[in-house]
């Protein structure tokens, strides 16, 4: 068997687990690197080069710089400028929704601005009469259309600004993707606005969110907690629990008003059967809730051990205070990295990197949270995928689809040819992560712009095009994932939404993109 087939054989295999679901996708990645060595396609350096890749290790600093932002709540901040100036209309809140998830993609990635703003959307939606479902498909989709903003947006910008300088062009710019992005963006609400009602179900969500103001505002009321008691705040929180089986609390004297045994928290309320233990001489049993108050760091600490079942992880209901503590030296990390990235000082990993470390020695994130915010599943994949697109390379498979490519398109029409690399990335991009969808394309996409004669920059920029243009299905990118339990969106919802979408993308990549980067 040659070199080729080896490399399309490991190739469709790869495809066929990824779209199974059955195995992790880190684990794939990693077969497909170990695959590469063991069929002597690639020595041991190439096979494992992903994982010392500078886009992978900036990929990493990334979730840093987003953890940061989201844990002392400046990306709640940011949503809750939806409930002061998105108005009470469905069309007004599209549009804010839509562009403030756009910028927060751009600095801090698809999946993290979606998880953010994903319940403040569900309360603004309720309260505004709307159901959740004309609101949470749209504010994925948005997400998709403001990774292109920038380069932070998504992996795939970073892979295919690598690709360029690897292919002998250059990279692209930090805000050089904003000349798509933006025409992305605002044709993306168009469709939203003009065509969302009509193509998006009327549906009750399977699963509600809830805010931390109406959260305390429950417990204070279930609990009869008094009302000049503060329960939530910038540095305190509150967080219920239950006492399991086995907890080394029962058997403990706890009533309202005294600390828990580390006298770090305060205990506000304890309930036995729906009832108040007030009486001194109670001990505690299986089964009571108490609700607890102190520091947000001491909650999480206190309540994420065997003593207690915790109700809402006080880690989460953090990130729901607006500017939190450390919000300050997030927000200024953050804008060092943009003006290092946007200016060209030093190279991107190292901005992300310098942007990392700062978070950490700053005190905004422990050493733990920032290894625990980076999402090794993503890092992985990108890192055991490379070796794949370095392999149609040397293999020279690259070469052989491009050939059989340009046969079935002609040589006369670079636009024809692109039609085709954007169509082909568009369909694997609905099966598979468009992270390796686009680490697959990208040398086949040169070898054609190099055969061609023309420049690879107006391919490479279409290929991040074609590569946001996940929307046909749920399991497309984890952003669309996200909204499908809580909109009440089931697997045929999305392509109606998703197509008219997908065919504005193809037309950008294939039509406006060759205008502003020329063959």
């Amino acid at each position: 068997m040659g070199p080729v087939t080896l490399t399309l054989l490991i190739l469709v295999l790869a495809v066929l687990a990824f779209m199974s679901n059955r195995i992790p996708l880190g684990v794939v990645a990693i077969g497909v690197s170990l695959s590469l060595f063991l069929t002597g396609l690639l020595d041991l350096d190439q096979a494992l080069a992903g994982f010392s890749d500078p886009t992978v290790i900036f990929i990493a600093t990334l979730f840093v710089v987003g953890e940061a932002l989201d844990s002392t709540g400046v990306t709640a901040w940011a949503g809750h400028q939806v409930l002061t100036h998105g108005g009470g209309g469905r069309r007004s809140l599209l549009v804010v929704i839509g562009v403030l998830v756009a910028g927060l993609t751009a600095l801090i990635s698809v999946n993290g601005a979606v998880a953010a703003l994903l319940p403040i959307v569900v309360v603004v939606a309720a309260r505004a009469g709307i159901a959740p479902s004309q609101m949470l498909m749209p504010l994925a989709f948005s997400a998709h259309a403001g990774s292109m903003l920038a380069l932070t947006g998504t992996p795939v910008n970073i892979i295919v600004s690598e690709a360029a300088a690897d292919a002998g062009a250059r990279r692209f710019g930090f805000i050089e993707f904003a000349a798509v992005g933006v025409p992305l963006l605002v044709g993306t609400l168009a469709v939203v606005v003009l065509l969302g009602h009509r193509l998006l179900p009327e549906r009750a969500p399977t699963s509600l969110s809830q805010d931390l103001g109406e959260l305390a505002e429950t417990l204070r009321t279930q609990y009869a907690i008094p009302a000049g008691k503060e329960l939530v705040g910038l540095e305190r929180g509150v967080a219920e629990v239950l006492v399991p089986p086995r907890s080394p609390l029962i058997g403990t004297h706890l009533f309202p008003g005294m600390a828990t045994p580390s006298g770090d928290l305060v205990v506000l309320a304890v309930h036995r059967g729906g009832e108040d233990l007030r009486d001194p001489e109670d001990v505690l049993r299986t089964g009571d809730t108490l609700v607890l108050s102190g520091a947000w760091d001491k909650l999480a600490q206190h309540t994420s051990g065997e003593e207690v079942l915790v109700c809402d992880d006080p880690g989460v209901l953090r990130r729901s205070v607006p500017l939190g503590r450390g919000a300050r030296r997030a927000t200024g990390v953050l804008l060092v990295m943009v003006l290092l990235l946007a200016t060209g000082l030093v190279p991107a990993v190292v901005a992300g990197l310098l942007a990392a470390t700062a978070v950490v020695l700053t005190g905004v994130l422990s050493p733990h949270q920032a290894y625990r915010s980076v999402s090794w599943t993503t890092v992985v994949l990108v890192a055991g995928m490379i070796p794949l697109s370095t392999a149609f390379v040397v293999t020279g498979t690259a070469d052989v689809i491009a050939t059989a490519l340009l046969d079935l398109v002609g040589t006369g029409s670079a636009h024809l040819a692109l039609l085709a690399v954007c169509l082909l990335t568009m369909v694997l991009g609905q099966l598979i992560s468009n992270t390796a969808t686009v680490l697959i394309m990208a040398p086949i996409a040169t070898v054609v712009a190099a055969d061609l004669d023309v420049s690879v920059l107006p391919f490479l920029m279409a290929l991040a095009v074609s590569g946001a243009a996940s929307f046909l299905t749920p399991v497309a990118t984890p952003a669309n994932t996200m909204v499908l339990e809580p909109g009440g969106y089931r697997f045929g919802d999305y392509w109606r939404l998703g197509l008219p979408l997908l065919l504005l993308f193809l037309a950008v990549a294939v039509l406006y993109v060759p205008l502003v980067w020329r063959f």
